[in-house]
């Protein structure tokens, strides 16, 4: 089984306002083993509302209308799922009065726009909605031979949520043959993405009942991987199979095979070890720290560090010699190695990481970094009994610069965990 949501509300198509809906809708419809094939946002006007639904009703299974339920001029769900379903609209006395009743307790008159909420699908089921005046609306039904469930629901979350859980989710439950999704996510940092699908595609095309993903993005890449089964086991054991072969196949490339960040797998590494690590930064100004210290319980491995953006800081806080600054430069390897010994040092980590560099927009102001490039960045590792430095030239603008630097500190420290 699959659906398709049509999120509805022309303000979602603004940079302003967006469509949260559907990912709760997607949570909950996977639970239920339906696939998520499709999502349309759709703005306040019947034409296209008529052609959405329509579309959505020839590929999908499951159709969740969110929002356009009000009592306004612009809200048009239901007129467009008539349309598109080709069965007429009916007025049920029973939510009329209901309406009629909830102004009369706020001592208002109902205005007459109003009437249209209680305006129902030919044989759809009226979901209460607890929460607001608009009910939602479940039809099950056939549509050319197929099956079609078409649901309608409100838009604002704190009406949708509810209505979907007591009402939808039980009945779709019911309704739907039992179906189980199995999802597991595999994470490499700093390798290209045409790396990893010319070495995992020979594999996980041998698995056309699981579905591969490749995600690149924010310096790593994800694989994830979705099985539908009859129970869960099935499916769980089909990725699970798929993804040991991928796991052998890339090797220590792989830093999470549960979705865990960089950050917690370094910092859980530390714990195993009884290892502590302290940060000396400087063009990307706490970055690292910060990323360590989101992570709860960070304390217990990461004991701290400093940003030391001048060189003046460099030596007062973690103990570069002036000279060395002098005549290399605050971008350079020697700093790099001194940064990451003189934190280790001072705070008596076990590990000492240290990130220097030229992030941009502009390079090198004088002396020996003037001819130095944007990008340039170097990360110095010490543990007492060696250091290690590596130089990198990034590319991009000053924040990809900034975090690329910050991601390729902590698979330096991984890697050197390994």
């Amino acid at each position: 089984m699959i659906a398709e949501i049509i999120a509805v509300g022309s303000e979602m198509l603004t940079p302003h306002r967006q469509d949260t809906n559907s990912l709760y809708l997607t949570a909950g419809l996977n639970d239920l083993g339906v696939e998520m094939a499709f999502k349309t946002i759709v703005g306040d006007n019947l034409r296209h509302l008529i052609q959405a639904a329509k579309i959505a009703i020839e590929r999908a299974d499951v159709i969740v209308f969110s929002g356009g339920l009000g009592p306004t001029e612009d809200d048009l769900t239901r007129e467009a799922a008539a349309a598109a379903l080709g069965i007429e609209l009916h007025p049920d006395p029973a939510i009329l009065t209901a309406l009629y009743k909830r102004f009369a307790a706020r001592q208002m008159i109902m205005p007459p726009n109003n009437a249209k909420q209680a305006d129902v699908l030919d044989e759809a089921v009226l979901l209460e909605n607890k929460n607001g005046s608009a009910p939602g609306q479940y039809l099950d039904t056939v549509v050319n031979g197929h099956r079609k469930i078409v649901i309608l629901l409100p838009g604002p979350p704190s009406e949708l949520k509810p209505l979907f859980d007591d009402a939808v989710k039980p009945r779709l439950a019911s309704a739907l043959p039992p179906r189980y999704l199995a999802r597991r996510m595999l994470r490499m940092a700093l390798i290209p993405e045409s790396q990893v699908d010319a070495r995992t595609a020979p594999i996980y095309k041998q698995y056309p009942d699981v579905e591969t993903t490749i995600l690149a993005g924010n310096a790593e890449i994800q694989l994830h991987f979705l099985s539908a089964k009859p129970t869960l086991a099935e499916a769980q054991a089909r990725v699970d199979e798929l993804t040991g072969k991928i796991e052998h196949e890339m090797d220590d490339a792989i830093f999470s095979s549960h979705g865990e960040s960089l950050e917690e797998v370094v910092l859980l590494m530390l714990g195993m070890r009884h290892l502590t690590l302290a940060t000396a930064e400087s063009c990307t100004g706490g970055l690292l720290a910060q990323r360590l210290t989101a992570v709860p319980n960070s304390s217990s491995a990461f004991i701290g560090g400093t940003v030391v953006y001048t060189a003046e800081l460099k030596t007062s806080l973690a103990g570069v010699a002036k000279e060395t600054i002098d005549s290399k430069g605050t971008v350079s390897e020697e700093v790099a190695h001194e940064l990451a010994e003189g934190i280790r040092a001072r705070t008596g980590a076990s590990i000492g990481i240290s990130i220097t560099g030229l992030a941009g927009p502009a390079g090198g102001a004088s002396g020996p970094d003037a001819e130095k490039p944007v990008g340039r960045i170097y990360i110095g590792l010490a543990d007492g009994r060696q250091t290690t430095v590596k130089e990198l030239n990034l590319m991009g603008n000053r924040e990809r610069i900034r975090y690329w630097a910050a991601q390729q500190a902590l698979e330096l420290i991984r890697r050197h965990l390994l």
